[in-house]
């Protein structure tokens, strides 16, 4: 069973790019972020043709998030959660559009676009935090609960000084802040596997590649989209891997995927 992450970067610039992916590598379950549509703009026609059931959690211009399964293959797509409760980082702001979660036949998926954070300090490095606390008392309650999980998306964080092309470079940004790395190792800590940190232990992988600076041609990139596996499907992990090529297609998103393939 192959899952994957893809930070899409705006599904209508980047729908071809999107179906040529699914059409190439045909994932079981693909979660995308930042798909920067409402839920009634999203193109789940295209997508559904291809054999996808679809579903989404959108707002308008910004955010957003979605989970694929492969129906074709005979995976089913259930929703089980949309949303974590935490108001915007503004006073009145209502939820953002940044998680859902569903169950995939019999594997608890949780798909989420965690806060970028920046500029930092301020509310919305301070909205970051409080919104990883909260990512990790749901996280806790599916461990609890036993339910075999996966938790992927975009994080926002760039776990360790071997995750990214220049220390130097990202020293001020909110993804590698010592608050932001310490929240994201107390997912960890709590029990939960990063894959391809478990099969990278080196580091020297990316996921994401800016616009700016010709960072695609440099190669200078960081880790920020992440897979974290709960035991029972840790146990189960059989490969991963990071579809670095999609990257250089042309109008590209800046993130690549990344996927983990799970034994039956």
């Amino acid at each position: 069973m192959k899952i994957a992450t893809y930070n899409i970067n705006g599904i209508k610039a980047r729908l071809p790019r999107l179906l040529e992916w699914l059409e190439e590598t045909r994932p079981a379950v693909a979660c995308l972020q930042e798909i920067k549509s409402q839920d009634e703009g999203f193109p789940a026609a295209e997508i559904e043709a291809l054999g996808y059931a679809v579903l989404t959690h959108g707002q308008k211009a910004f955010n957003g998030v979605a989970i694929l399964a492969d129906a074709r293959a005979g995976y089913t797509l259930t929703e089980v959660k949309r949303g974590l409760g935490i108001p915007g980082p503004n006073e009145g702001d209502e939820e953002q559009a940044r998680y859902l979660e569903a169950d995939v036949s019999g594997i608890r998926i949780a798909c989420l676009y965690l806060p970028n954070g920046n500029p930092h300090p301020g509310p919305k490095f301070t909205y970051k935090l409080a919104w990883m606390a909260r990512l990790r008392e749901r996280m806790a309650e599916l461990w609890a609960a036993e339910i075999p999980a996966v938790v992927l998306g975009d994080f926002n964080v760039i776990p360790h000084d071997d995750d990214v092309w220049s220390v130097k470079a990202m020293a001020s940004d909110a993804l590698m802040q010592p608050e932001s790395r310490a929240a994201y190792a107390r997912l960890l800590a709590d029990g939960w596997v990063d894959a391809i940190r478990t099969h990278n232990p080196r580091g020297g992988v990316w996921t994401y590649w800016d616009y700016q600076a010709g960072a695609w041609q440099r190669d200078h990139g960081f880790r920020i989209d992440h897979i974290l596996l709960s035991p029972e499907c840790a146990d189960r992990l059989e490969a991963c891997g990071v579809d670095k090529s999609y990257r250089g297609r042309e109008k590209a998103s800046d993130h690549t995927p990344v996927w983990v393939r799970l034994t039956a």
